[in-house]
């Protein structure tokens, strides 16, 4: 059908994102580096994280590094595995700094050290309250990260390939032979043949109607290890973020509420007192999601309307600062300042002004908590006895190392990039000097291809926008912030039906080579339909509430069944659900209280 050049490299990084520079950065001191993305890298997902990066620097306030462990076990509701936590969060303050050193411009405090601002879930251990442990370049932190990032593997000679999409892993029994892609340019196809793979591809939010995810995150890395025998972890765990724009799913940074911005709901109450009475507005986010969800569902939205407000003229704000005794206070000029994304967004999404008038909100699917199984060096993991691939990593949103558990902490993500996305990269270019290149199966590229023959040639008139659609409705309908074994036995048998109709009815229009985003688009489909399924298997198996998985049905945790992570296998046609326990810690589960 078309073309196959080969590329031979020592490691190859999908995903530009990140995670997938922090590694090609590192792995680049030592050995020659690929990285493959299917857009440029400054266009990738993790430019639009707005808020900030956690690391219990102390610079506004007392902090340390196990308030901040702490932390991250009570949001995750205690599935965390927590000796990756502790990694975590120790690594987290000097690659921070690190950071800092490349050149990444952070806000400062009067004194020149790098300003911190208060994020949901964040507290001082011992009394509670908000602790400022955002690093933050005003609203654009992931923008800054990103830039940073990637002006450093330019000056490190990264070879990069943009706009070529990976379609497959070259398995080779239990060795890892390279990757196959697709030129969006040309429509050829290139083998890159490597020592080690590394996937750093990002989430799936596209499952869901109303996202905050690009269209872009497909969660291809996934589904590609997926069908390479590559179990997927704790895939019922999905965040949706309490703050983004009604209808469009645009996220609003939690750094409006850390600044001080209020949920109002239609009868111009606070509510979020009546569920998190100590921290309020900044209550980790599969709460503060909820809560939303149960104000409309009680008729409390705004005009009736599924949807409730984010407040942060200063105004109002400042009104409340004073009845709670806070001695800060905010202006016109210090929202424009810190928070001139959320601004520019109200402006040109919503025609409002922010500084003056309130947001419309709703909750949006956000973030993976689970993903491709990986241990602390990000190398990827294939049974519950954390068997290693060798010569596979995974790191960033598409990999689950565990740290986020069932809920992932505002800030984290970018920290969980950064930390782990640089440990992988160490370790891989260690794997790459003491590894000898493996010689390429025959035909490597052929399986994939004739997939994408057939999805060219179809003709049974199932167009993937439509199929896409009717995924989406579905999960936002019946997979979404509460669950139950109902809505979920409904949204199986829909996503079955969808698959059918995938496989045999597909069709596209664009039959040409050049920038061809209709078959793309299609394969992509394919990928969002399959890990949409094994969400919805591994949620409706896991019979308690926990974190992002929240059921009507099982509204309580339960610890004594089901303190483990779920491990979801593809074998021919059908899924098998397996488990493993979670790593545990000098933080025991108890009721979280906020």
């Amino acid at each position: 059908m078309a073309e196959v050049k080969t590329h031979t490299f020592d490691a190859v990084i999908v995903g530009a994102g990140g995670a997938g520079l922090m590694a090609a950065l590192y792995a680049s001191k030592s050995v020659n580096v690929a990285v493959i993305s299917k857009l440029y890298p400054t266009r990738s997902h993790t430019g639009a994280a707005l808020g900030g990066i956690g690391a219990a620097l102390g610079n506004n306030g007392e902090d340390h590094w196990e308030w901040h462990a702490y932390d991250t076990v009570k949001g995750s509701d205690y599935l965390a595995d927590q000796d990756a936590v502790d990694i975590l969060c120790k690594e987290a303050v000097e690659t921070i700094v690190e950071l800092e050193h490349m050149g990444l411009p952070f806000d400062r405090t009067s004194e020149g050290r790098i300003s911190q601002r208060r994020f949901g879930g964040h507290t001082n251990k011992e009394t509670g309250k908000p602790v400022p442990r955002a690093c933050h370049a005003a609203d654009r932190t992931g923008h800054m990260i990103l830039q940073t990032l990637y002006q450093q593997c330019i000056k490190n000679k990264v070879n990069f390939f943009d706009e070529y999409h990976v379609v497959d892993l070259i398995r080779v029994g239990d060795t890892v032979r390279g990757l196959v892609a697709v030129e969006l340019s040309t429509g050829d196809f290139h083998v890159f043949h490597s020592k080690a793979v590394h996937f750093a591809t990002g989430g799936w939010g596209r499952c869901w109607e109303v996202t905050s995810n690009a269209h872009s995150l497909t969660g291809d890395g996934a589904a590609i290890c997926l069908r390479r025998g590559i179990p997927l972890e704790d895939m019922e765990f999905f965040q949706f973020h309490p703050t983004g724009i009604f209808k469009l799913g645009i996220l609003i940074t939690e750094g409006v509420r850390g600044e001080g911005g209020i949920l109002i709901n239609g009868q111009g109450e606070r509510f979020m007192e009546r569920y998190a009475p100590t921290i309020k507005d900044l209550a980790s986010r599969d709460v503060v999601s909820r809560a939303i969800f149960l104000e409309v569902q009680a008729g409390r939205g705004i005009n009736g309307k599924n949807y409730v407000h984010l407040d942060v003229r200063p105004e109002t704000v400042n009104r409340y600062f004073e009845e709670a005794g806070d001695s800060r206070r905010i202006t016109k000029q210090f929202i424009e300042e810190k928070l001139g994304e959320t601004v520019d967004l109200g402006r040109t999404y919503l025609g409002i002004d922010p500084v003056h008038e309130p947001i419309p909100i709703q909750p949006t699917a956000h973030y993976a908590m689970g993903g491709i199984p990986t241990d602390v060096d990000g190398r990827v993991i294939l049974d519950a006895q954390n068997t290693v691939l060798p010569g596979l990593y995974a790191a960033g949103e598409v990999a689950c190392v565990s740290v986020h558990g069932a809920n992932r902490l505002g800030t984290n993500s970018l920290v969980d990039l950064v930390v782990f996305g640089r440990r992988s990269g160490v370790h891989m270019a260690r794997y790459c000097q003491e590894t000898e290149l493996l010689p390429l199966p025959e035909g490597p590229a052929d399986e994939v291809m004739a997939e994408f023959d057939r999805i060219r040639n179809g003709s049974g008139g199932v167009r993937a926008h439509e199929l896409r659609q009717r995924m989406q409705t579905t999960m936002m309908a019946n997979v979404s912030v509460f669950r139950t074994e109902e809505s979920m036995t409904k949204a199986l048998a829909e996503l079955r039906q969808l698959r059918t109709e995938y496989d045999r009815n597909i069709q596209i229009d664009d039959k040409s080579k050049n920038f061809n985003s209709d078959l793309l688009e299609a394969w992509e489909v394919g990928c969002l339909l399959e890990l949409s399924e094994v969400t919805t298997i591994s949620a409706v198996a896991r019979k308690e509430s926990r974190g992002g998985h929240a059921r009507e049905d099982y509204p309580r945790r339960k610890d004594d069944e089901w303190m483990k992570h779920s491990l979801c296998f593809l074998e021919g046609d059908a899924y098998r659900l397996g488990y493993k326990p979670v790593v545990p810690g000098r933080y025991q589960p108890k009721e979280r209280v906020y």
